[in-house]
């Protein structure tokens, strides 16, 4: 197991491009009900990629759901949420205003929508199912999982530190974090699809 499932999923997941999600969400919190949120964002964001990292594939069969194609449906979403970041969005934001106000007055928001969907949505679901079928040994299963770990740390330190983020960066440097972060998305989407089609068509494969 490369590095390549954890770029793939700092991209999507992208902690600092919720930044200002997470400054807007909790706004009027107290410091304490702000560092619950925060710890409960990270240890959810872990729970959702070790979840589908060990339960993904069983759940494929039970649906008798063919790895290539999903293969390929999940590498259109990555390709989809690349196509938002590339437009400064955030990959897995799908939320409307309506549901930002509504979110800002509940109790606690850190599941939802912080954790789902804005920063693990069905684009990181999916990628996570994806590796974890590539991965051949124990060891290799639990690098992916250890992957939600550091995933969980990144969210962890860029929602604490994120009003000083918000003021060194401003708007304009996340958007271009989240524009790059895209591009990568879109190479490693291409790569995914690809992968598939060659399993459901052999016959690209020899051309």
């Amino acid at each position: 197991m490369d590095l390549k499932p954890l770029i793939t999923l700092l991209a999507l997941v992208n902690p600092l491009a919720i930044v200002p999600f997470f400054i807007h969400y909790t706004q009027g919190f107290s410091v304490a009900q702000r560092q619950r949120t925060i710890t409960i964002s990270s240890i959810s964001a872990f729970s959702v990629i070790a979840a589908c990292a060990l339960l993904g594939l069983q759940i494929l069969d039970f649906f008798s759901i063919s790895l290539a194609s999903f293969q390929v449906g999940g590498g259109l979403l990555l390709m989809t949420s690349a196509l938002s970041m590339l437009n400064a969005q955030p990959a897995e934001a799908k939320t409307t205003q309506g549901e930002v106000d509504d979110a800002s007055s509940r109790a606690s928001i850190a599941v939802v929508p912080l954790t789902i969907p804005l920063l693990t949505g069905p684009a990181t679901m999916s990628t996570v199912v994806i590796y974890a079928d590539r991965a051949q040994t124990f060891l290799q299963h639990a690098a992916l999982v250890g992957y939600g770990v550091v995933i969980a740390l990144a969210t962890y330190v860029c929602f604490t530190l994120a009003e000083p983020i918000a003021r060194v960066l401003g708007q304009t440097g996340i958007n271009v974090m989240t524009r790059l972060m895209g591009l990568i998305l879109a190479a490693l989407s291409v790569e995914v699809m690809a992968s598939g089609l060659v399993k459901l068509f052999p016959a690209l494969a020899a051309g």
